[in-house]
């Protein structure tokens, strides 16, 4: 029927587009997004991230300082037709609902097509979080 969209089972393994943002320092504003076509959200966070770190390490014309971090930890930034924060690298607000647990799938965790996420060491998040300044 015209106007209806598809629905499409969860159980099915749509393909999404995701962004990754990986950030390199929350200080200095220090960012890079990557876009990972063909993802699929039934794969766990885990393994998403492993994709995502041997992806970056071999990907030209990606700076070495992003291909050799130590990312651990990933957060919903943007997801698609939502709203989108003030901050200039990413939102402070509801870690507990939109950092990705290792063991949920992508789809669990919240990831849908053209979902932005945040790649970071954890560490470096809740220093800056406990004070959020940024250096320039």
């Amino acid at each position: 029927m015209a106007g209806e969209r598809l629905s499409y089972p969860e159980d099915l393994d749509v393909p999404a587009v995701v962004t990754v943002r990986l950030i390199r320092s929350f200080e200095q504003r220090n960012f890079k997004p990557v876009v990972f076509q063909q993802v699929s959200l039934n794969q766990t966070v885990q393994d998403f991230m492993r994709c995502v770190r041997d992806d970056i390490a071999a990907r030209e014309g990606l700076p070495p300082p992003f291909r050799k971090y130590g990312y651990d930890t990933m957060k919903i930034i943007h997801q698609a037709h939502g709203s989108k924060t003030n901050e200039l690298v990413m939102s402070l607000d509801d870690d507990e609902k939109l950092i990705l647990q290792d063991d949920q799938t992508l789809r669990a965790a919240g990831v849908a097509n053209e979902t932005e996420v945040g790649f970071f060491r954890k560490e470096d998040y809740v220093f800056y979080k406990a004070n959020p300044k940024s250096k320039w």
